[in-house]
């Protein structure tokens, strides 16, 4: 696995009659073809290229405690449930502690699963706007290419849904597992050892549940907002932008470049019309729907669980 470090940005500002060095954290990039690289990148460069703000990013702080969240942003996805932390763009996923245990086996699918399944990227592309017009497709090829397979950013969004569902559903069933047969040893012979352990399963269970609830809730919103799901798709937006504001794009603004979409107006987002009328959502929708429905499940069968134990 690649490593590279990216030159830390400085405060210019004294204080003290020092400077302030921001700390760089540790980032996973994954692109296009599933190709992973780690990254030292300080806050204020993922910010410029991802293009969110400081209040996002705090968001996926591991050292801060902030509920589980999804959000749209103009040109990411900021998306913060139990311990994956990540960023996710319409050619790229930013995740926070890679190398974190619980995070492997999602870097490992990512890998496998965000490369489509017919390569429409040669590697001889050419440079600049022909190059951008490769990269962002028109209304049309976009319609087409989605009938045949999901965007990048439903891609990684239903890889870190789908990890994060079988997560906390087999800590489910391990809980269960272990608390069944408590209970009934409680029920046999009542002793301070027994109701101890009862005791903590319970605990245990009440926390896991709290956090289930907490990751089915922010689903159940999502789903309830067109809107908020229109936000998600990030790869619209960039065909929207591409015609007609972007058809006299700056040439620096070639493919890589992270300022490709920052000037995405609400405007331009107005210009598509049809945005969400056209059931531009039903795709997301049928996606945030089946891991509604499994997260809803897995509490269910933590409180019929935590009934018994009363």
């Amino acid at each position: 696995m690649a490593r590279a470090t990216l030159p830390s940005v400085v405060d210019t500002q004294p204080f003290n009659k020092k400077k302030v060095a921001v700390a760089s954290r540790q980032w996973m990039l994954l692109d296009l073809k599933g190709e992973s690289i780690v990254l030292e990148i300080d806050k204020y460069s993922i910010m410029h290229r991802v293009g969110i703000h400081a209040r996002d990013l705090r968001i996926l702080d591991p050292l801060l405690s902030y509920p589980s969240t999804i959000l749209g942003r103009e040109r990411a996805i900021v998306l913060n449930l139990e311990h994956i932390k990540a960023v996710i763009t319409a050619e790229e996923v930013f995740l926070r502690d890679p190398t974190n245990e619980n995070v492997i086996p999602i870097v490992e699918e990512l890998c496998r699963r965000l490369p489509m399944k017919r390569d429409i990227h040669n590697n001889n592309e050419p440079n600049g706007i022909e190059s951008l017009k490769l990269r962002i497709p028109s209304k049309s090829r976009l319609s087409q290419d989605i009938e045949e397979e999901p965007p990048f950013e439903f891609r990684a969004l239903e890889v870190v849904l789908e990890g994060i569902c079988s997560y906390l559903d087999a800590r489910t069933t391990e809980l269960e597992s272990a608390a069944y047969p408590a209970l009934d040893e409680l029920t046999s012979k009542i002793s301070s050892r027994n109701l101890d352990r009862v005791r903590k399963l319970k605990s245990r269970m009440t926390r896991l549940t709290a956090r289930v609830q907490k990751v089915r809730d922010e689903l159940g919103q999502l789903l309830d907002d067109d809107d908020d799901m229109a936000d998600l798709f990030l790869t619209r937006k960039l065909a929207g932008s591409s015609s007609p504001v972007a058809g006299s794009l700056p040439a620096h603004w070639a493919v890589g470049s992270p300022t490709i979409g920052s000037r995405i107006s609400r405007a331009s987002r107005a210009s598509l019309g049809t945005y969400t009328a056209d059931n531009d959502v039903e795709q997301l929708e049928m996606l945030l729907e089946a891991y509604f429905m499994q997260i809803d499940g897995t509490l269910n069968k933590l409180i019929a669980a935590s009934r018994i134990h009363r």
